[in-house]
């Protein structure tokens, strides 16, 4: 049995996100570090206290993203096997490269900050992202054509994410209603991930990625996959520039979920916060295991499903 990790991007931090991992002792220093990287509070009070709009402040979302995957992997190292297969939406990526071993866990916080301050120093004010469901690839491109929006990413089952500034995303969710799209959600990110807006945020990455120590191939024999095309990491080089490229490029994240099945994944375990990755999967592939670490009271419980799912 083969399990496949995903990583998810930003969209579901809420209070009790680190309910699993928050006293995890195999995380202490994780969240430590966590903490320099926002002013000194520590995330689990963080993410307590704040309203939900500070949780999803582009800085703040991508560390508390980064830093449940990392958390998550750190707690159930023990039981994850070799051969993984791992996978991150959006920011996500970055985080798939600390959970597969490519980046050293405290340097994956550290990438995700920068990031992070890459995308907000290249954004513009309004800049944010809407999701749609229910419309073909050609409509939604149309829409993006007709009004100067931009498909930032491609789900499974006519689902898309569209970026651009808030007026235009205003005007594409009028013309989809009108198409009788199934579903029209504003998303709680402030900037226009995956699409030309943030060009310049991907050389200052790249940029930044240059400097940073990789460890290729993974230990584990992990296999990360690319969000822009769903193909595995076969070269740090090559997977730099993939990595900032997908600041500013569609994530085709129906192929990453394609690319895990084809390398075998017969497990789905998402890391969080949320469900929506692994609601996505089971749409694409409804016989296979999939669960999310938030469907679970106890890592203990985590554990015991991983262990049985992949002795079956």
């Amino acid at each position: 049995m083969t399990l496949a990790i995903l990583c998810s991007g930003q969209g579901g931090q809420l209070r009790n996100m680190f309910a699993l991992t928050g006293n995890a002792p195999e995380a202490t220093h994780l969240f430590a570090h966590a903490a320099t990287l926002l002013g000194g509070r520590d995330p689990r009070d963080f993410v307590r206290s704040e309203s939900g709009e500070a949780l999803h402040h582009n800085r703040s979302g991508q560390i508390l993203c980064t830093l449940q995957a990392l958390a998550a992997a750190a707690a159930l190292r023990g039981i994850i096997p070799h051969g993984a297969v791992i996978a991150g939406y959006s920011v996500g990526e970055v985080a798939a490269w600390g959970v597969g071993g490519l980046f050293e866990p405290v340097l994956t916080l550290d990438l995700a900050v920068r990031r992070a301050e890459a995308m907000d120093a290249a954004s513009c004010a309004g800049d944010g992202l809407i999701f749609v469901r229910g419309l073909s690839h050609d409509d939604i491109t149309r829409l993006c054509d007709r009004h100067g929006a931009a498909i930032a990413i491609v789900n499974p089952g006519d689902a898309f994410v569209i970026g651009g500034g808030r007026e235009v995303l205003n005007r594409v969710a009028e013309d989809a209603r009108a198409l009788h799209a199934t579903g029209i959600v504003d998303l709680p990110v402030e900037v226009a991930s995956h699409t030309g807006r943030l060009a310049e945020a991907s050389v200052v990455f790249r940029e930044i990625l240059r400097s940073a120590l990789v460890a290729f191939p993974p230990a584990g024999s992990a296999r990360i996959l690319s969000g822009i095309d769903g193909g595995s990491v076969v070269s740090a080089e090559a997977g730099h520039d993939k990595l900032a490229a997908q600041i500013s490029q569609t994530v085709q994240w129906g192929n990453c979920l394609q690319g895990c099945l084809e390398a075998g994944a017969t497990v789905f375990l998402e890391f969080g916060p949320g469900h929506a990755l692994s609601g996505m999967v089971a749409n694409v592939a409804p016989d296979l295991p999939v669960r999310s670490l938030d469907d679970f009271r106890t890592l203990q419980g985590v554990r015991a499903w991983l262990a049985r799912q992949l002795r079956d």
